[in-house]
């Protein structure tokens, strides 16, 4: 079945930087499109992004656009979302998804 492992969150400050990982795992990896969604708290859930190595390439939310870059290494199955310039509105728990499926989140904090 879909398994995906998010890692990579933490407490940072406004300015800093992370990178957030997916392994996933129980599906064509390397030709699927993969999002990473956020849901700040007492939120519902945002897109933030997708990535696709096919045509579809990549797109962002406006409000991540500039300062937060997806990749993936198909040969790890692993999603990457460089995250910069974080902002304390980019508090979250980020999840990235494969269809309907999405892993456990990791929480990313921006705070001084």
């Amino acid at each position: 079945q879909v398994q995906l492992v998010e890692s990579g969150g933490g407490l940072v400050q406004p300015g800093g930087s992370l990178r957030l990982s997916c392994v996933a795992s129980g599906f064509a990896f390397s030709t699927s499109v993969m999002t990473w969604v956020r849901q700040p708290p007492g939120k519902p859930f945002e897109w933030v992004a997708y990535h696709s190595d096919g045509g579809v390439g990549s797109n962002y939310a406006n409000s991540v656009k500039g300062r937060f870059t997806v990749s993936r290494d198909n040969a790890k199955n692993t999603l990457y979302l460089q995250m910069t310039d974080l902002k304390p509105e980019d508090t979250a728990v980020y999840y990235c998804a494969h269809g309907k499926a999405r892993g456990q989140g990791t929480q990313v904090t921006v705070s001084s």
